[in-house]
């Protein structure tokens, strides 16, 4: 019998193996976030003399994450995606050990200042994906998406349990372990970066530059799709970043905060592994009405009481809902642009993403101090419905064609 040989045009085709490396990228930069989101309000408590500052860090973080997209996107036109995620590694790494000593030294300053760094990092790690995509064929550009974004289910089962693990590693001074070993973790995608086969621009890519961007970013699918992943990821942001200091309010222990926050990043990527496949195959926006539907759920779940298990069954909620609208988003920015106007479309997109992130982040140390868990949850519902609105005036409108549609 004669052996079943590949296809040809599989056999040398770059883009599984990129798909595959870059799905273990993630994972480790989502391992190193998933950690920093678990303990970095509980570390800003310690830190800040007012403590309605908990989550500043972490604003800083985003914010850094949001101001370092726009020139991570344009270093990488002009010199290539593997040099760029090798930069931003060094840097967060560098923030990291920064975050740790500014713990050591009981100084809130200077652990913003690691975390802004580490942000620094995350600008660039947000592109992951789109390289993930760029290679695709359109037919596996949903999958190649939402696999990469896979690869952060082993995040949120070693994120928690590391901060458990870390949080006494330099017993007394309670979580420097933990930034250190952050800092580890983030050796291994610099090591895995060399192996990524993604070709640098040409000189003639880097020249051309497509449509204006204002003529872009006036398409009904360019508004839809960065709405819906802002919108998303933001109010995920929210409830997530205020969670542990809720569960900490109301008597419960840090290891259950660890556990709920690991159960909800499973609910953001594990369904990673068949998100694109749903795309395919009910469509992107009937997708991301599905997400905004699942975060209005867990709101509902989240003012019915304040106990473990509605901690836990919200969080996984909310992060399957984050996944639906964030994996669709991305998908629907794909067809909103030309190759060579890739790099500053997708720059902006996440620009506005974290920016807003950033904002929420903060505001949900402020309002989970002030006003409460309730007021955390409420404030989200209206911008979920906006999300809603959008996604079924895209389908009314029918403006889902790709510009070489």
């Amino acid at each position: 019998m004669t052996s079943v040989q590949p296809e040809p045009a599989l056999r040398g085709d770059p883009t599984r193996k990129n798909v595959i490396l870059l799905a273990c990228c993630q994972a480790f930069s989502m391992t190193g976030n998933s950690l920093t989101m678990t303990v970095s309000a509980i570390v800003g408590t310690m830190l800040a003399d007012d403590k309605s500052l908990a989550t500043l860090p972490l604003a800083v973080q985003l914010t850094s994450t949001m101001l370092t997209t726009l020139p991570a996107s344009m270093l990488m036109k002009r010199f290539g995606r593997r040099p760029g995620f090798m930069l931003g590694v060094v840097v967060g790494i560098i923030g990291a050990l920064i975050a740790a000593v500014g713990i050591f030294q009981a100084n809130f300053i200077l652990f913003c200042a690691g975390a802004g760094l580490m942000g620094v990092n995350q600008g660039f790690a947000l592109f992951y994906r789109f390289a993930a995509a760029d290679t695709a064929s359109e037919a596996f550009k949903s999958k190649a998406i939402s696999l990469v974004l896979a690869g952060g289910v082993f995040s949120a089962v070693a994120g928690p349990n590391l901060a458990i693990w870390s949080r006494d590693l330099f017993e007394p001074i309670l979580f420097a372990g933990s930034f250190a070993t952050i800092a580890v973790i983030w050796l291994i995608p610099l090591v895995l970066l060399i192996f990524i086969e993604i070709p640098r621009p040409t000189l003639a890519q880097r020249r051309d530059s497509g449509r204006p961007l204002g003529q872009i970013i006036r398409q009904p699918v360019f508004v839809v799709a960065v709405v819906g992943a802002v919108i998303g990821y933001t109010m995920m942001n929210m409830v997530m970043t205020a969670t542990p200091l809720a569960m900490l309010a109301c008597g419960l222990e840090f290891s259950d905060a660890a556990f709920v926050i690991q159960w909800h990043a499973l609910g953001m990527f594990a369904p990673a592994f068949i998100t694109g496949s749903l795309i395919n195959r009910y469509g992107v926006l009937n997708i991301m009405l599905t997400g905004a539907a699942l975060m209005i759920v867990c709101v509902g779940i989240n003012l019915t009481g304040q106990d473990i298990t509605r901690f836990w069954f919200a969080l996984v909620l909310l992060g399957v809902g984050w996944n639906f609208l964030f994996v669709g988003g991305t998908t629907l920015l794909t067809k909103a642009y030309l190759p060579a106007e890739k790099e500053k479309v997708q720059a902006m997109n996440d620009f506005l993403v974290f920016g807003s992130v950033s904002i929420g982040s903060f505001s949900a140390g402020a309002l989970q101090n002030l006003y409460g868990w309730p007021v955390v949850n409420l404030t989200i519902l209206p911008f979920v419905v906006i999300a809603i609105s959008l996604v079924l005036w895209l389908r009314l409108s029918r403006g889902t064609a790709s510009p070489t549609a």
